[in-house]
């Protein structure tokens, strides 16, 4: 999403993080639709609860028509090889709900990370992906909280350095942080 003064960068993969309820799903969606005409939303999350169902039902309803949905709670690497090609965006909603999965499944989360990042790298059309940027609050009271914060930050961190542009949503205002130009420093 652009203005007339911004200048336009070509993304074929993009990370949009943001604290809950931030607008970076909304923004992600934008997005993904300016993106492309066939469009697939790669779910990662589940019903677990009468109130998950509820939030999930709103979310395919608030996408409207023109999407496909594919729910894989995990293997999303494999996912967006199998699916990813040119005239189609994949819409990754998503990647905390899928570090929670592969966690609870008891996976090699580093593993799995570099997996999805491989296949950010082979990716045969436009995606884009949505992650909490769970950090900035404030530390977890439990253990598994602060080891799932922690990973958390590592997978943002390792598919940020694999997407093309990476877009932070503060109160629904996306900020771009990739690509970003290096500062000089004046020396005298």
């Amino acid at each position: 999403m652009t203005t007339s003064a911004s200048p336009v960068i070509e993304c074929r993969s993009v990370l949009v993080l943001g604290a809950a309820r931030s607008g970076k799903s909304r923004y992600a969606l934008a997005a993904a639709e300016a993106a492309a005409r066939e469009r697939l939303y790669l779910a990662t999350g589940s019903a677990g609860d009468e109130e998950m169902a509820a939030r999930i039902e709103r979310h395919r309803a608030e996408r409207g028509e023109g999407w496909t949905t594919l729910e894989e709670p995990l293997a999303i690497g494999a996912a967006l090889g199998a699916e990813a090609r040119a005239g189609r965006v994949i819409l990754v909603d998503c990647l905390t709900f899928w570090l929670a999965n592969a966690i609870f499944a008891k996976r090699d989360v580093a593993a799995e990370t570099a997996r999805l990042c491989e296949a950010i790298a082979a990716l045969n059309g436009p995606a884009v992906f949505v992650s909490n940027e769970v950090g900035a609050g404030i530390v977890p009271a439990t253990r598994s909280g602060r080891e799932f914060r922690d990973w958390q930050g590592r997978v943002n961190q390792d598919v940020a350095h694999a997407c093309d542009c990476v877009v932070f949503v503060a109160a629904g205002l996306p900020t771009l942080l990739k690509p970003s130009p290096a500062p000089r420093f004046a020396m005298r």
